[in-house]
């Protein structure tokens, strides 16, 4: 498949560049790689490829590679020492005075940060302003065609049943008085992946009692704890079909190994529950009325719930991330903690919201997905209301 140059130059023109210019050196930058779809092949000196609002593309390469980019259309130009890399780049660039690269102002959307500093200083130099490519990346790599969100609904379906199975053989084992721990959870669930086609990158993150206060917890065979009466028990499940091109789907729900949830946990959950809902109200609302809003925007929203309930200090990780054929995908980020993320939340992507309060004995996460359109935002899932009662 070609690049896709007419749809860049559309885009550039649009947000008023003059081009954007993508670099790597030695595979340092994963995206330019896949949005330019370069085949394998030896690059082992650095290259430049400029994608100009108007005109023919342009690549700058070494003498040794010349043959680096030639999947790729446009002149060439070339070099071998760094004086005549650095007369080159400003040839390459034809006057252009503000180009988007993979550079974040500041690193504050590392995920897109692939550019080196003294890169950016070598094309500040040759004249060029260089501005954050984020928006762009985001528009090719984090939206979904109606395939990908048929992929994803699929794999939703799967793991919403195999989730309510897990709690449900957590119940039963403690009502039956027989040992399950965490990673038994954890096995079953994979079972179930691999006979409903579903496959996973890592996980799942199954956590009893303190164990579910670090958000990023997971059990091993020989780091697990086993799950009594009276526990309180997290799953984190992630998943996508077992077929190229799939996307993600990926929730976080709540139990508690008992007849009638404790008021402790109830409590704490109907905090995380608002600062969920309110998160997920902001988008709806905003794209139903196709307002710009941007991934701090979301953050802020559910932060402010756990902060005025007086739990901020406990909540120490962004409110949510994209979801692509990776985990987290290249798209914009619910987080005004951990980065600044400004980039807008676009029509066909689709973002995790997951609050979260993690106090010394016990976590509680709530997190769905919220699948952006048009003029529509919807939680693409079953949405938990209340802490499950296993022992009911």
């Amino acid at each position: 498949m070609s690049v896709a140059i007419k749809e860049i130059q559309k885009d550039l023109l649009a947000a008023g560049l003059d081009g954007w210019l993508f670099y790597d050196f030695r595979g340092r930058d994963p995206i330019a790689l896949r949005l330019l779809k370069l085949p394998e092949g030896m690059r082992t000196r650095r290259w430049f490829y400029f994608i100009p609002a108007k005109g023919a593309p342009r690549k700058l390469l070494h003498k040794i590679e010349t043959a680096a980019l030639e999947s790729l259309p446009g002149a060439a130009l070339y070099y071998a020492g760094y004086g005549e890399l650095q007369g080159n780049l400003k040839r390459l660039l034809g006057g252009a005075k503000r180009v988007a690269m993979q550079y974040s102002p500041k690193n504050e959307i590392p995920y897109v940060a692939m550019v080196d500093a003294g890169t950016v200083e070598l094309v500040r130099g040759a004249g060029a302003k260089v501005v954050s490519s984020a928006d762009l990346v985001q528009k090719y790599e984090a939206c979904w065609t109606p395939g990908q969100l048929a992929s994803h609904r699929a794999a939703g379906a799967a793991i919403d049943r195999i989730v309510a199975g897990a709690f449900k053989l957590a119940g039963d084992r403690v009502r039956e008085k027989k040992a399950v721990s965490e990673f038994d959870l954890k096995e079953f669930i994979l079972r179930e992946f691999a006979a409903a086609g579903v496959v996973t990158d890592e996980g799942p993150d199954v956590a009893v009692g303190a164990n579910a206060s670090d958000p990023h917890y997971g059990p091993t065979a020989e780091k697990s704890a086993a799950i009594g009466e009276g526990d309180f028990l997290l799953l984190d499940v992630w998943g996508k079909m077992k077929k190229p091109g799939s996307v993600y789907y990926d929730i976080t729900w709540v139990g508690y190994l008992g007849a009638t949830v404790p008021e402790k946990y109830a409590k704490v959950f109907r905090v995380v529950r608002e600062a969920r809902d309110k998160a997920v109200v902001l988008i709806r609302s905003r794209v139903a009325a196709g307002k710009v809003l941007q991934g701090w925007e979301v953050d802020k929203a559910a932060r402010d719930v756990i902060e005025k309930a007086g739990y901020g200090k406990y909540f120490f990780h962004r409110t949510g991330h994209n979801i692509g054929e990776a985990i987290h995908g290249n798209g914009a980020n619910m987080d005004g903690l951990e980065t600044h993320d400004v980039r807008r939340l676009i029509p066909r992507t689709c973002t995790s919201v997951e609050p979260g309060i993690y106090l010394k004995d016990f976590g509680i996460r709530s997190e769905v997905d919220v699948y952006i359109g048009e003029r529509e935002a919807y939680v693409t899932g079953a949405v938990q209301t209340e802490v499950l009662a296993l022992l009911a």
